[in-house]
Order: C-alpha cells, then structure tokens, then sequence
C-alpha cells in the first residue's frame, strides 16, 4: 500500500526563490531514489467557511507563504529505504542547525501517512 509524507511550512515571501531552488533539487534527488511522486505547492485559496484554514494552523508572520507540500513511495518499507538514500546523497547536505536553510524548520509540521483511499 502507498506511503505519503507530508510537510506545512510557512516561508519568508523574500526567500520563495531560495526555497523553491532547493526544493528543485529535492525533487529530483527523491525520484532518482524512488519516490513516486514529489510536489510542493503555495497557498492560493483559504476560507474560514469550512473546517480550520492552514493561516489559522500555521499563524504565518507578516511575509510569509504558506507551502504544502508531500512525497508518495510505494510502501512505508520503501519510504525508509528511500529517505536512507536522500539522507546521504551531498546535494542536500545542509547544516544541522538548519541556519542554511530558506525556512524555519521548528515551524514545519510534518508526518508520514497510510494511505485510505485512492482512485
């Protein structure tokens, strides 16, 4: 069964080049190691008529963007073997602290997700 990850962030608005640049890269080191899919999409329509809006989740800053963004592998065994992959391939070799990176991640809600349905 099918085996998502999935990311909330919000990102400086002054930094959407950055991340976007990295996130191109990530893109194609994640397909080259076998994930199914790879998507990262900005914020475009939030209503606070049905359910709770991302803005209201998130509590973006003034400038900031809120992205969505998610990985599909086949299973979650072959997520693991995936991540072991991207984890040590040098093009995302970045500074653990994070500081090089275009976002704040203590702010990034993430989680890997069964899933339910699929057509």
């Amino acid at each position: 069964m099918a085996y998502v990850d999935g990311f909330v962030l919000p990102v400086k608005s002054s930094k959407l080049a950055a991340y976007k640049k990295l996130a191109r890269i990530a893109a194609k080191v994640w397909k080259e190691h076998g994930a199914l899919d790879y998507k990262e999409c900005i914020l475009d329509e939030s209503s606070d008529s049905f359910g709770l809006p991302f803005p209201k989740l998130v509590k973006p800053a003034r400038g900031e963007t809120i992205l969505f963004s998610w990985i599909l592998y086949k299973s979650k065994g072959d997520r693991k073997r995936v991540i072991a992959k991207v984890m040590s391939d040098k093009r995302l070799k970045c500074d653990p602290s994070g500081k090089d990176m275009p976002f704040d991640m203590k702010r990034m809600a993430q989680g890997g997700f069964k899933v339910l349905v699929e057509a």
